[in-house]
């Protein structure tokens, strides 16, 4: 007899979040406040009003006249295997409140990101793979299966989101570059291009982010390669028209704006790495038990309600991806 288990951040799919729900930004907005960091913010995103929050998202929906060539593909099915018991973070919340230092070092790059141009984009597969290839993003989308997944989101600055995600798995992604067997790493890469981008002209940042994973974890059920978010294309400050979710380790691993997957043997050093490598390890899973050197690990502030919740082991994801680990050391598993 088959018996169906569920997964451990699973929950029948009639209790996720309902979308108006999620969607209704001026019931959520009216008086919410949170604090992080020891800095008082407001829950539309620093500091932002609701007339400011609204004027974000119209800002991170719209890119002038742009219609994204990959927009009939959405809204995705949504994958019920990955529900989790937590409600969905507000979309404005999300879209005003965002890391990618090559718009600044700020959270509020929302409008600075839409001078990021995604089209067009190509995307290089390169390294220890039978044949090299550069793909244009809308040929390679179309050439996978899309779907919806609710994934949580942890940053090591101590802060989390639930987003729908949409996407396809980063397995499907090296089965098609066909990677030889000396291969044991991915090196992924996002653009680089500082008349666009104004964070790219700081030059004691080591241009362009740059981050890794082992084979291994790419073919993880979890690894997935995000193209949409809320039922749509992503917005551009959330990493279109490519970014990589890895939802049991640090947000700052899952890289954005993606334009190479190089194929190695060699384990690549990180953006964040090579600047702090004390503070931002290669693995960074997460751990509530090792100290982050300026913030702890044991607590994460709930975007979106206010709410400060114990941090969980890989967050939450451990059935699913411990036995990755299951060679090093506990320290050097679980942060470095």
């Amino acid at each position: 007899m088959f018996i169906k288990r569920n997964r451990s951040w699973s929950l029948k799919e009639h209790q996720a979040t309902d979308e108006q729900v999620y969607l209704n930004r001026r019931s959520f907005l009216r008086g919410s406040s949170l604090l992080i960091g020891g800095a008082s913010l407001s829950l539309a995103g620093c500091n932002m009003d609701s007339a400011a929050s609204d004027s974000a998202i119209t800002q991170s929906a719209s890119t002038s006249d742009f219609k994204d060539p990959t927009l009939d593909l959405y809204p995705a099915k949504r994958n019920p295997t990955y529900i989790i018991k937590r409600d969905i973070t507000p979309e404005e919340v999300n879209a005003a409140y965002n890391n990618f230092y090559e718009f600044g070092s700020h959270k509020q790059i929302a409008k600075a990101a839409q001078s990021l141009k995604t089209r067009p984009w190509t995307v290089k597969i390169d390294g220890l793979v039978e044949e090299e290839m550069e793909l244009d993003i809308d040929v390679l989308v179309r050439s996978m299966v899309l779907e919806e997944r609710l994934y949580r989101h942890r940053c090591v600055e101590a802060w989390s989101m639930t987003i729908p995600w949409t996407g396809f798995a980063f397995a499907d992604l090296v089965k098609k570059a066909k990677p030889l067997s000396k291969a044991k790493y991915i090196r992924m890469e996002t653009f680089h291009d500082p008349s666009v981008a104004s964070g790219q002209k700081q030059s004691w940042y080591p241009w362009p982010y740059v981050e890794g994973v082992s084979i291994e974890e790419a073919m993880n059920e979890l690894a997935f390669l995000v193209t949409g978010a809320y039922g749509k294309p992503a917005a551009k400050q959330f990493g279109a028209p490519l970014r990589l979710a890895l939802p049991w380790k640090y947000g700052f691993k899952s890289i954005k704006s993606i334009t190479r997957f190089t194929f190695t043997d060699k384990r690549p050093v990180s953006f964040w790495e090579q600047l702090a490598p004390g503070e931002y390890g290669f693995w960074a899973n997460v751990n509530p038990e090792v100290r982050h050197p300026r913030w702890s690990q044991a607590t994460e502030q709930v975007l979106g309600t206010n709410e400060r919740i114990p941090t969980q082991f890989f967050n939450g994801y451990g059935e699913q991806v411990a036995h990755l680990y299951k060679e090093l050391g506990k320290r050097e598993i679980l942060y470095r």
